[in-house]
């Protein structure tokens, strides 16, 4: 081909990637959920599936064994799907509450998106969300000057992350082909497997992640040193994951798109 190989479409995810330094407003549902259920957990427990369709992180948090242990010897049974529809009816009650106030955007993240627009580069997104939640944030997320191309929420399509329906719906619907000129990025393992399962290139962030877990202020306030040792156990995290790249800020994205294109995006995908 004589014309330029060129990244096309970058698809986001939304909290912890773009808004929400961190991740935590669903965190701290899920913690207050199962606190009040009688069930603690721990904020490392909360996180792991992080990214996923909420019920379903739920049914993932019940089934670690520690969890589920606890849970044995709380209530003398298993979880059920029953726990899980309860357990979900009361955290959505809980997220709700306190979404408005997790949409502020990460520091780097609307100039990155403004370069990739005016480079032409189509902005789309994926989330573990549902589209209620979703209705909350986007107007917010809108005021504050974020708002992508196209947005599609967990419960619109057949099955949420790690299955790559998402990603696929926004290629229809941006118009977009082949899936190798399309980057995911996200700040979770789940959003790492969404792109490899839809065979699009998978961009890792650290900064700001629910994976590093911590907030602006507690990364600002770190040693450089302990900072350091925090984003590089993220970072073995998410080479695990089979991440293509892996960045330290959204900030640093338009320098992993200069250097796909110059590989003509025929680098051996994973």
């Amino acid at each position: 081909m004589t014309y330029k190989e060129r990244i096309k479409a970058v698809i986001f995810d939304w909290a912890g990637t773009v808004i929400d330094y961190g991740c935590f407003a669903p965190m701290h549902a899920f913690i207050q959920t199962f606190e009040e259920a009688g069930v603690p957990i721990t904020s490392r427990e909360a996180r792991i599936p992080m990214g996923l369709l909420k019920w379903d992180h739920i049914q993932a948090i019940l089934q670690m064994e520690r969890v589920q242990n606890k849970w044995v010897a709380t209530f003398g049974k298993e979880p059920v799907k029953e726990d899980i529809d309860r357990l979900y009816v009361r955290f959505e009650a809980i997220l709700m509450e306190s979404l408005k106030m997790y949409t502020d955007p990460i520091p780097g993240a609307l100039e990155t998106v403004s370069q990739l627009r005016e480079a032409g580069i189509a902005i789309g997104s994926t989330t573990g969300y549902t589209s209620g939640m979703m209705e909350v944030i986007v107007p917010e997320a809108k005021r504050k000057g974020y708002s992508p191309d196209f947005m599609i929420a967990s419960d619109q399509v057949k099955a949420g992350r790690p299955y790559p329906y998402m990603i696929f719906q926004n290629l229809t619907e941006l118009g977009i082909y082949p899936p190798k000129s399309v980057i995911k990025v996200g700040d979770t393992v789940s959003d790492i497997h969404e792109g490899r399962n839809a065979g699009v290139w998978t961009v890792a962030v650290i900064l700001g992640s629910s994976e590093l877990g911590l907030t602006q202020a507690e990364a600002q306030s770190m040693t450089e040193e302990e900072l350091a040792e925090r984003m590089n156990q993220t970072r073995l995290t998410f080479e695990q994951a089979g991440a293509d790249y892996i960045i330290g800020s959204i900030a640093q994205l338009p320098a992993v798109i200069e250097e796909l294109e110059r590989s003509g995006l025929e680098r051996v995908m994973r």
